[in-house]
């Protein structure tokens, strides 16, 4: 029930979904709504449930609201199928605030994360950059951003299909000692991993390509996601009006169109889908407010794959590992008799 077009572009989205790649779908909200919306379309076989819900978190409500006030809400119930196992995972175009608490809070999250991490997929000359956090968390610490860069390592290994991601950490320079204080902490702490760290990046390297992980906190991640989505809209819409000024321009999109068209679809945010938030236990895709029928269909298809391939545990065995292995370092070695 989330999102600018719900549930019209939800249900529109999640049989296209269906179409591309069959699986079991639930949708959760209103029955009565969803049923009419279905109507509109050709019948499916076996693939989709509906799980009524008689409350609505509204966008201006606060994100605890799923937890004290309205716990019969689609963002509530969605979060109670998960952590009763009848659900793999969810996605939201709704408030995103209500769908990280309840994530947090009800499905809970795997041993070793204290914070659960908004991961965005961003285009890029090579291809993809993942950057995390783009608007979970607020306020960090040093240890958050270490976890951060563990989850979106295994993320772009795993889902974007790069294996051995180099990570980066967004500062104002390149050399170590550029940054604050705290970038300069989560710089040494970066470097005791056992990662492809390559050291501090800037701004420009999210769309170089020049890494395929980028981490930073959810304050300077989220405005950095908002300025890249309008930059992407202004210069989509500044290319239309260009090639419809003149009888040239026309002739020359006729013969570039091509090319035009992939430009667009690269920038296009529906074709990313939606945002994984990684660290809980079930996977959980956080979708725009303005989600079209394309971008919930993508967010249906990343969520598949995301829990086919059972990340979140592949994710809590993997930071155990890591935190074995770096107690086993810190221990003090039993002096030598000679």
């Amino acid at each position: 029930m989330g999102g600018d077009h719900a549930p019209a572009s939800v249900v529109e989205g999640v049989l296209a979904a269906l179409r591309d790649s069959p699986c079991a779908v639930i949708l959760v909200g209103d029955e009565r709504a969803i049923a009419r919306e279905l109507e509109k379309w050709p019948p499916t076989t076996g693939l989709l449930e509906i799980v009524h819900a008689e409350e609505v978190v509204g966008m201006d409500e606060a994100p605890v609201t799923p937890i004290r006030k309205k716990r019969r809400s689609s963002i509530r119930l969605c979060a109670d199928l998960v952590r009763d196992g009848r659900a793999h995972g969810m996605f939201s175009a709704g408030n995103t605030g209500a769908v990280m608490i309840a994530a947090k809070m009800v499905i809970g999250t795997i041993e070793g994360v204290d914070r659960p991490a908004l991961a965005a997929v961003m285009p890029s000359r090579s291809g993809f950059t993942l950057v995390l956090d783009v608007g979970a968390n607020v306020d960090t610490k040093v240890e958050h951003l270490r976890q951060f860069a563990v989850m979106g390592h295994f993320y772009a290994q795993e889902i974007l299909h790069t294996p051995a991601p180099r990570i980066g950490l967004l500062s104002i320079g390149e050399e170590q000692g550029k940054g604050t204080d705290f970038t300069r902490q989560v710089f040494k702490i970066m470097e005791s991993l056992r990662l492809n760290f390559v050291g501090n990046v800037e701004g420009r390297d999210v769309f170089r390509g020049s890494v395929d992980v980028i981490v930073c906190d959810g304050f300077v991640g989220n405005v950095m996601l908002k300025s890249s989505e309008a930059l992407g809209e202004m210069i989509a819409a500044m290319l239309r009006d260009e090639m419809s000024r003149t009888w040239k321009t026309k002739l020359g999109y006729l013969f570039a169109q091509g090319a035009f068209k992939g430009l667009i679809d690269r920038l296009d945010y529906s074709e990313y889908g939606a945002a994984p938030l990684l660290g809980v236990k079930g996977g959980c895709f956080i979708g725009h407010g303005v989600s079209n029928a394309k971008a919930v269909k993508n967010a249906v298809l990343r969520a598949r794959d995301f829990c086919a391939a059972e990340l979140h545990q592949r994710m809590r065995e993997k930071i155990a590992e890591m935190h074995h292995f770096e107690e086993t370092l810190a221990r003090p070695r039993p002096q030598e008799v000679v």
